[in-house]
């Protein structure tokens, strides 16, 4: 897996419901497909995708087989507080990667 990307404001009021924009590079091989000679290639998909605001989760997704390539999520939560965002994706294979962002700090 390779370096994800998050995007969030770099800060929000208190209550304020903001956006979050994850992308992350991975093939998602179902492990139907052939490649050029024939053989199967084997099959990498992610499985799971969780996002954590100081530990308490706040977003979760499962993919599927018909998930596309280097998957992108968006979704929204409410900042009551500055927090860290901690997002994790796993794969099949019980792989995971996080990817921290400096928290989200309030403003006035």
């Amino acid at each position: 897996m390779s370096t994800p990307r998050i995007r969030v404001p770099a800060a929000a009021k208190a209550g304020e419901i903001i956006e979050v924009r994850t992308l992350i590079d991975h093939p998602m091989e179902t492990g139907l497909r052939r490649d050029a000679r024939g053989q199967p290639i084997p099959r990498n998909m992610l499985s799971r995708f969780t996002a954590s605001l100081d530990g308490e989760q706040v977003f979760a997704a499962r993919f599927a087989n018909g998930t596309a390539a280097n998957p992108a999520l968006t979704f929204h939560v409410r900042i009551e507080k500055s927090a860290e965002l901690v997002c994790t994706w796993t794969g099949d294979n019980g792989q995971a990667l996080a990817r921290t962002r400096t928290p989200i700090r309030l403003s006035s």
